[in-house]
């Protein structure tokens, strides 16, 4: 029997979409791509974390779906985008490209949400022609550019070479998941959520998250533990909001403040006390409202064409 791929009711499962197509990336990976909402809407484009797929932004989907066209995709390997050879930044970058793409038509601006890896893949592709023409602003959730292994604190230890290797050891595990158990609930908590995180907070999470396939989650990890974005946040010359969770022990607050830093349109960091790494999950109303309030400022509706008498 197939495992259970997300949570079927609540506010975490996801909305049937309007429509799905599939985009064609630059070496042939076919994306699994889901359109909700207005066709004519403000545009919004979601891409999602290691491990997870379309169906971690259920609640940013439910919400803005009503005003907006909100645009969702799954990461190769993840959710319904098949495995690819190629896990690589340069990947990520070519398939937000063909997304972006395929769903908007030209000169169409939307605001470009990405969590974690999301977020990682905005910073890789920030400098691209189709981010270029297509990025109105951008909402980085819970990300980092460069020494994510370094700085994680999922391992209860003091910084230095021997967190960071035995870090990289669990991160990078081969090791099944296995089915959703209390203590598999009790263990991805601790090491992604916050400690107050409500159990059907937890439960999304879980199951989004074991659905993923044990050797994409290894291979992805080993493109995490090698990051190295720098150079690509000075390029993201879009108005850019960032979110952290001040409990989250995968990408800890000190990413956030470095992005900040760097980046040449900040227009804020908000650090969530007590929340995980999770945003999404753990603060929906926040992460919905930060992006329907960058659609708001900064996607410009196009003035009606009159029609001739």
């Amino acid at each position: 029997m197939s495992r259970l791929t997300h949570v079927t009711s609540g506010p975490y499962a996801p909305p049937a979409a309007a429509r799905e197509l599939t985009a064609l990336s630059a070496d042939g990976a076919r994306l699994h791509v889901e359109v909700h909402g207005p066709e004519r809407a403000p545009a919004v484009v979601l891409a999602h974390g290691w491990t997870c797929s379309t169906a971690f932004w259920a609640a940013q989907i439910r919400e803005l779906a009503v005003d907006h066209r909100v645009i969702a995709y799954d990461q190769r390997g993840h959710g319904r985008t098949p495995a690819s050879p190629d896990c690589s930044t340069r990947a990520l970058a070519d398939d937000l490209e063909a997304v972006l793409t395929a769903t908007l038509a030209p000169g169409e601006r939307a605001v470009i949400a990405g969590h974690s890896m999301g977020g990682m893949t905005v910073m890789a592709a920030s400098a691209r022609p189709a981010f270029r023409e297509h990025a109105a602003a951008a909402l980085l959730c819970s990300t980092g550019s460069s020494r994510l292994v370094d700085e994680a604190t999922v391992l209860p230890m003091r910084p230095g070479r021997v967190r960071t290797w035995l870090t990289h050891r669990v991160l990078g595990s081969r090791a099944p998941l296995g089915p959703v158990t209390p203590m598999a609930r009790r263990i991805l908590k601790y090491a992604t959520m916050g400690p107050a995180s409500a159990p059907h907070m937890v439960e999304a999470c879980a199951r989004i998250v074991h659905a993923c396939p044990r050797g994409v989650r290894h291979a992805w990890s080993h493109v995490l533990g090698e990051l190295d974005l720098d150079h690509g946040v000075p390029e993201l010359h879009v108005p850019t909001e960032i979110v952290v969770g001040t409990a989250d022990r995968l990408t800890p607050p000190v990413h956030a403040r470095t992005l900040a830093a760097a980046l040449p349109e900040c227009l804020g960091l908000t650090e969530l006390p007590g929340i995980g790494h999770m945003t999404p999950v753990e603060a929906p109303d926040l992460v919905t409202g930060k992006i329907r309030a960058l659609a708001a400022a900064h996607i410009h509706a196009e003035p009606a064409v009159e029609e001739s008498a």
